[in-house]
């Protein structure tokens, strides 16, 4: 009890004086494969319609089956913490223990799987849409991780179209996203104020281009058909492998050895960047994890000692050339970054993962942390690539932003 009053007066404490964007807390290094999704095959960014469930899982490699607890708070559309008391957003409690946890089986590593499912016997529902953050902290107090996702209500039809860029300095480049916003059950006031729109490439919250206001307003419908700033990078497609045959090569797995734990080197990849567009199916930069002869995955798949290599010349001292996908949610670690091997000319690092088959990419990271996608793997408007985009609105009177519609999009259709 003593425990949990501690936790509410620190939480109210951040919500009340922090009021800076908040920003996801990357896990230690013995916490691996997060896998947050609500619905999906693969683990990516959760946008749930309101009473969908949602799924959060996540291994401890430190084999000490310690207790992990959760909490959900929501947020603006900005990402700064609303005014709302829990009882207004969340029917049930939260700051519970994760009862849902099992060790691994007949793995060399050694890991506890936990499973958090929304709702549950303490969590009931989640009651309103919009932005939200689910934190798992220790016993100590101490937050561990966190995940964002989103909770939406369509009540607003949002179509979308992708075409090439109108700038024809880069229509060879990036691909552009008109949206139409029309709504039969709100009466929109002020929409340029009152409605505001996030547009997310591949489940990447990091690229996310955000709060454009509509160009055209007919009656209720709201146009977005902008030259520039809803044009993203088309990229490439994401490389892959999949090791679910941890003992034997398997796709862009080059050849495999056992040390403490399996070693999984992967082919060396090369750029792509001067390369015509070949397509190549993948997943857009999300994973799954899968196990050969397998009932349960999430905890007979082994961790292996992935080896990804590429061979590049050599870059600038203050840049670095990092592993890139939703494996740890597009963020930019240590772990993450390739080593200079100058006499093979190649850059190389081994990450640890459990078997699954995972998308990923190479990316430029200079001194101040900003991230090049596509030096090195390429930029083409016929790349395939998801979008979604979620319309928020703030009604006059109200205290929060209500997420009143999601649109989807796949540019394999796109269009001048």
């Amino acid at each position: 009890m003593l425990k949990n009053i501690k936790h509410t007066f620190l939480s109210f404490l951040i919500t009340s004086f922090c009021f800076a964007q908040v920003e996801e807390i990357t896990p230690p290094d013995y916490i691996k494969s997060i896998y947050f999704n609500g619905g999906t095959t693969e683990s990516q960014l959760p946008i749930i319609q309101l009473g969908q469930p949602l799924l959060l899982e996540f291994d401890v490699l430190n084999g000490d089956e310690e207790d992990y607890y959760y909490e959900i708070k929501h947020y603006n559309f900005d990402w700064t913490p609303s005014i709302l008391v829990k009882s207004e957003y969340l029917e049930g409690f939260d700051e519970q223990r994760i009862r849902d946890y099992e060790n691994s089986f007949n793995t060399l590593q050694i890991f506890s799987h936990y499973k958090v499912s929304i709702p549950n016997q303490y969590t009931k529902s989640i009651k309103i849409t919009g932005n939200y953050i689910i934190t798992i902290y220790d016993d100590y107090d101490d937050i561990v991780f966190s995940r964002k996702f989103m909770v939406y209500d369509q009540q607003a039809n949002v179509g979308l179209q992708i075409k090439r860029s109108r700038d024809v300095t880069t229509i060879a480049e990036k691909q552009s996203v008109d949206i139409t916003i029309n709504s039969g059950q709100l009466q929109f006031v002020n929409p340029k104020q009152t409605i505001k729109t996030v547009i997310i490439q591949n489940n990447n919250l990091n690229t996310a281009i955000t709060d454009l206001e509509p160009q055209y307003i007919l009656g209720n419908e709201l146009s977005y058909r902008y030259n520039d700033a809803s044009s993203f990078y088309g990229g490439n497609e994401f490389l892959s492998f999949e090791n679910k045959e941890i003992r034997a090569a398997n796709s862009g797995v080059q050849y495999i050895s056992l040390e403490d734990l399996y070693q999984t080197y992967l082919y060396t990849n090369t750029s792509r960047a001067d390369l015509k567009y070949t397509y190549n199916p993948d997943i857009n930069g999300n994973f799954f994890i899968t196990a050969l002869n397998s009932d349960k995955p999430e905890v007979e798949a082994d961790y292996a000692w992935v080896h990804f290599a590429l061979q590049y010349p050599e870059i600038k001292e203050d840049e670095t050339i990092h592993v890139y996908g939703n494996f740890n949610n597009y963020q930019i670690e240590p772990q993450t970054a390739l080593e200079h091997y100058q006499e093979e000319g190649v850059y190389s690092k081994a990450i640890k993962l459990k078997q699954g088959f995972y998308n990923y990419k190479y990316v430029i990271v200079d001194k101040d942390g900003n991230i090049d996608e596509h030096t090195i793997g390429g930029s083409f408007w016929q790349t395939e690539n998801n979008y979604k985009v979620l319309v928020y609105y703030r009604e006059l009177g109200t205290r929060y932003d209500k997420i009143i519609g999601l649109g989807e999009a796949n540019s394999v259709g796109i269009t001048n």
